[in-house]
């Protein structure tokens, strides 16, 4: 069949946004990219910002600029990203406590999951229920047991209301059926300095920060909040051994905002997974005491979707509010 040159006109035309979207992917990124991070510079958060940031740039050939815009439990960070322009050139470092807000705060000026498209996830971090050597529990069947007998007599450090360290506590209240008190600090610091004074007895801490406290016998750790034991604590069992359905972690990803070019979402997710998949990358997150997740952009959109529906109910049964 020959088209005559109308039809190969409107042909042409028709294909003209597939094809653009195509070199535009090709060549991007022609300019620097900033990573907008909601958290200060330094700490566990902003070096897998950091060492994602690098590998990126040695792969698409441009800088990408760690931007650290902290505040308001990601959210200051969060806006900026949903209120920049969408050309692939702001991408949103997400952490599960963008899923957290989406319940703890009243008002937002955006939301989470209809604003911010997922690109990848990057790593997962398990967190560890530690106690102070002096508490009697040295299992979590026994903590338990001991909470059903002392009902608001356990106070349980977080590093804030909202934290991941604050909601891990309210879902093992919700699930195990026991009452503690919280108490929040200014930052995990504090919180677990407290523990081992003796000033608070339990505390749900990012493994990274505990890990040195454990191994001089300065806390005890109980169970690993992840569904399956940590290599870096390979004898301390996982909480859901012992309580069904518990699993909490961190976990960090990339997002852009809504209306970025699927060309460009595709490429960043290429690229990702290919840094993820390097080998000295790998070490230095499973070092970290990370497990890395990958994937692709509707994997990683499931994820968030999972996780904002579980806290959601973790914080409506615990009452807290953003402070």
């Amino acid at each position: 069949m020959i088209c005559d040159r109308r039809e190969l006109l409107a042909l042409t035309v028709a294909m003209l946004p597939a094809l653009s979207g195509r070199a535009f992917a090709q060549t991007y990124p022609t300019r620097p990219v900033h990573l907008v991070v909601g958290f200060p510079p330094g700490g566990g958060t902003d070096l897998i910002a950091r060492l994602m940031g690098q590998a990126l740039s040695e792969r698409m050939g441009q800088p990408f600029v760690i931007e650290n815009r902290p505040g308001a439990g990601t959210n200051i960070a969060t806006e900026a990203v949903v209120r920049a322009p969408a050309d692939g050139y702001t991408l949103l470092y997400v952490t599960a406590g963008n899923t957290i807000n989406a319940t703890l705060y009243d008002k937002l000026n955006f939301n989470f999951q209809r604003d911010i498209v997922p690109v990848a996830g990057l790593v997962r971090l398990a967190s560890v229920m530690v106690v102070n050597p002096s508490f009697p529990a040295k299992t979590v069947p026994e903590f338990i047991a001991y909470a059903k007998a002392n009902p608001g007599r356990i106070n349980m450090a977080s590093a804030g209301t909202g934290n991941a360290s604050h909601v891990s506590g309210e879902l093992f209240k919700m699930l195990a059926g026991i009452d503690m008190v919280h108490v929040p600090y200014r930052g995990g610091a504090a919180a677990l300095q407290d523990l081992i004074g003796g000033q608070v007895h339990v505390m749900f801490d990012a493994i990274g920060n505990s890990l040195e406290h454990i191994r001089h016998h300065v806390v005890r750790p109980l169970g690993i909040t992840t569904a399956k034991r940590n290599d870096a604590l390979p004898d301390v069992p996982a909480i859901g051994e012992f309580v069904p359905d518990y699993e909490t972690s961190v976990w960090y990803g990339i997002g852009v905002p809504k209306d970025t070019p699927a060309t460009i979402v595709e490429r960043l997710n290429r690229e990702i997974n290919s840094a993820l998949n390097d080998p000295k990358v790998r070490s230095r997150f499973t070092d970290m005491g990370g497990t890395i997740i990958g994937g692709t952009p509707g994997e990683f959109g499931a994820l968030v979707a999972t996780e904002t529906e579980k806290w959601a109910k973790v914080v409506k049964f615990s009452g807290a509010k953003a402070d």
